[in-house]
């Protein structure tokens, strides 16, 4: 068997399509109704589940220590837009929820980005802190109290901060831009 073949069909689209179909007529009857919507199907889940982890698995993602969190943000995110499927305007639920999964990664690539900038920046000031604070320069053992940082780290540190800064500027350049041509 080839590897090919075998990577393809780990979900059936046209089988997601009629359970898709199933559960939006379910969907529509019950807001008609002004019930609570129905459970999603099972088989749909574990649809939306293998497509989530195996999306996970592409190279581009591969270094990525929070992947577990990208997976369950795009399977939160394809459940609460699962009733915007219209199969009157598509017939590719698979593509539906990898598009989805796809920018519930990136959004929390940007969100993880933004933890980490915000980490870097308060080791620099506790760094820079710990430089002005009299307790190294009183300490009765004669070392520094602090652990030193490596110049590649700091390098690496700085570099990162320095283009996530940038980044977003450059967005917010964007932003007021795009508000005056309104």
């Amino acid at each position: 068997m080839s590897r090919k073949k075998s990577s393809v069909n780990y979900v059936n689209n046209q089988e997601l399509l009629e359970a898709m179909i199933e559960y939006r007529t379910a969907w529509l009857k019950a807001k008609k109704e002004k019930k609570d919507p129905p459970r999603v199907p099972e088989y749909v889940g574990l649809c939306i589940y293998n497509i989530a982890t195996r999306f996970a698995t592409q190279h581009s993602y591969s270094n990525y220590p929070f992947k577990e969190d990208m997976i369950s943000d795009g399977i939160e995110n394809c459940i609460q837009y699962i009733h915007n499927f219209d199969p009157e305007k598509s017939k590719n639920p698979f593509a539906y929820f990898t598009q989805i999964i796809y920018y519930a990664f990136l959004r929390r690539i940007q969100k993880e980005k933004k933890y980490l900038y915000t980490k870097y920046a308060l080791t620099q000031r506790a760094q820079i802190l710990d430089e002005v604070s009299d307790n190294q320069y009183n300490d009765d053992s004669g070392q520094k109290g602090s652990i030193q940082q490596s110049d590649w780290s700091a390098e690496q540190m700085g570099r990162f901060m320095s283009d996530f800064e940038t980044n977003t500027k450059k967005k917010a350049t964007k932003k007021k831009v795009k508000k005056v041509k309104e």
